[in-house]
């Protein structure tokens, strides 16, 4: 009687076995975080609290981290930088939480759009002001400039975004937003490399303005609706 060759496991079949462990893991922790995250929106719903406190919230966690990077001294930098990056994550939660409950509750409103965007234009500023205080302390007057630039850089970002969306409905092009601003600004305050962050964050930011005035300038040369009809008539 014929005997069957004994079959050995392939290097590539280990490989995927792994790779599929290392999925399995990641998406059961994805899983975990979002049934974290739908029990905390529905007892914040069930509490009934305003989404516009919890914006506010986010605003007051951000400037406890503006204070930090503010106290900061060439001596205690590292470590308060560190605590500065890590209130900064923690004021993420609010940013995350508050649009849900709003729809949890029926309470999505124009106002509660407008309410949000505002305060995370004094959110991102509280930022850049407590750094502006710390390299000022320091008398490191290149830093203070180019903090201040940084600062006004960030903001003429949203408003680009917000006056050209008046004038031809999207302007989401460009890369240094909010979100990607918040990520460099944790990594530099983690890891006290701030100066390079903000470099980073004047040259992208810049270019961001750019690419949306020249967007906005060329969508604005197209014809009215109105005058092509006439036209074509």
């Amino acid at each position: 009687m014929a005997v069957s060759p004994a079959t050995t496991p392939s290097p590539n079949s280990s490989s995927s076995n792994k790779s599929s462990s290392n999925k399995s893991w990641t998406s059961a922790f994805g899983r975990a975080c979002g049934v974290l995250l739908d029990t905390i929106v529905r007892w914040l719903a069930l509490s009934r609290i305003n989404p516009n406190v919890l914006t506010f919230m986010g605003l007051v966690v951000n400037t406890w981290a503006a204070i930090l990077f503010g106290s900061a001294t060439a001596s205690t930098q590292k470590h308060l930088f560190f605590q500065a990056g890590l209130v900064i994550i923690f004021s993420g939660f609010f940013d995350l939480v508050d649009g849900q409950v709003a729809r949890a509750t029926n309470r999505v409103t124009r106002f509660g759009a407008f309410f949000d965007s505002v305060v995370d234009r004094y959110s991102d500023a509280s930022q850049f002001l407590g750094l502006l205080v710390f390299y000022a302390r320091g008398d490191r007057f290149f830093y203070v400039v180019l903090t201040a630039f940084v600062m006004v850089s960030a903001i003429m970002v949203s408003y680009t975004r917000a006056r050209a969306e008046s004038l031809i409905g999207s302007c989401r092009v460009g890369f240094m937003e909010r979100p990607e601003r918040l990520v460099l600004v944790i990594l530099g305050a983690l890891f006290n490399r701030m100066a390079p962050v903000l470099w980073v964050i004047a040259v992208l930011s810049t270019l961001t303005v750019i690419h949306r005035m020249r967007y906005t300038w060329t969508r604005t040369q197209d014809a009215p609706p109105a005058a092509k009809a006439g036209h074509a008539a």
